[in-house]
């Protein structure tokens, strides 16, 4: 059977939300304790990290990732939602780029830089949903957002629609970065297809379909991650017995770690014990998985 603890990789479908991943994966493994991390609009596609059991606890590392994305700008028309999803509010004609406009606009969407959020979008301000004010036909001032842009690369497909590749911080909206890169090229544009291809070291090429997870679970196959999945990237201690019993009980620990603020602590049967933050000179246990049989 299934044990419920660990890290999901989904390859989410068009046409459903990220809430609607995380109840199907609630029915197939009986487990309530399901989330996930960076969510996915209904028309993306690709890469959706879910924590299951007591693994949601660590979901908050994945959110913190870089991720890469490939799609599809449609150029010449422009959506109230900035993408396929919403409805036709501008058009305009598309000119023919030079080579040399095409890697200016690009060049100036590169790097730090911060970004308005959509009025189409899930963030809460006074305890509502922008989309449900952008329904109701409510705009606000949204505050921008750092974001970074790492790198992107742009391919036309034909006059209207260019295939790209972007690799961005977390909080990035897609959608928003090829509608202002419609702009800088003195036309309209909005996102007509997008696929979340890998978020930090994790690949869609290792996620499973919603077939897939239905056929293992049913043939009692695993489909989870470790735990210790979510914190790979953080610096690691093994700890022994006694320090694991020690962490268990909230107790503070010394570690000789050169850098950083949160290490990950693992048995010496390399199962992962809990995450630690920096306290001076000693490491406090901020969160403590349970013990292994």
């Amino acid at each position: 059977m299934t044990t419920n603890n660990g890290l999901l990789l989904i390859d989410k479908p068009r046409g459903v939300t990220s809430h609607d991943v995380v109840a199907h994966v609630r029915r197939v493994l009986s487990e309530r304790r399901v989330g996930h991390a960076g969510t996915l609009d209904p028309m993306a596609t690709g890469l959706l990290i879910l924590g299951v059991g007591p693994s949601t606890r660590l979901l908050r590392f994945a959110q913190s990732e870089m991720k890469r994305y490939e799609g599809v700008l449609t150029l010449g028309v422009r959506t109230d939602s900035l993408d396929a999803d919403g409805e036709v509010v501008e058009e305009g004609p598309v000119p023919q780029f030079t080579p040399e406009a095409i890697d200016d606009a690009i060049r100036g969407l590169i790097g730090d830089q911060e970004q308005i959020p959509p009025m189409v979008s899930a963030i809460k301000v006074n305890g509502r949903r922008l989309h449900a004010l952008a329904r109701e036909g409510v705009v606000i001032d949204r505050a921008p957002r750092a974001i970074t842009v790492y790198t992107l690369s742009v391919t036309p497909i034909d006059e209207h629609h260019w295939s790209f590749d972007v690799t961005c911080s977390v909080g990035t909206y897609v959608r928003v970065l090829m509608s202002d890169l419609a702009e800088r090229l003195g036309t309209l544009g909005h996102l007509s297809a997008l696929r979340r291809v890998s978020s930090g070291d994790h690949e869609v090429s290792d996620a499973l379909t919603y077939h897939d997870l239905d056929t293992r679970v049913s043939q009692d196959v695993p489909v989870l991650l470790p735990p210790r999945a979510f914190v790979e990237h953080l610096p690691a201690v093994t700890v022994s017995e006694d320090e694991e019993r020690r962490l268990r009980m909230g107790q503070r620990l010394e570690f000789s770690v050169p850098s950083g603020e949160e290490i990950a602590a693992f048995s010496v049967s390399g199962h992962l014990v809990g995450v630690l933050r920096r306290r001076g000179d000693v490491w406090q246990p901020e969160i403590v998985m349970h013990a292994v049989a």
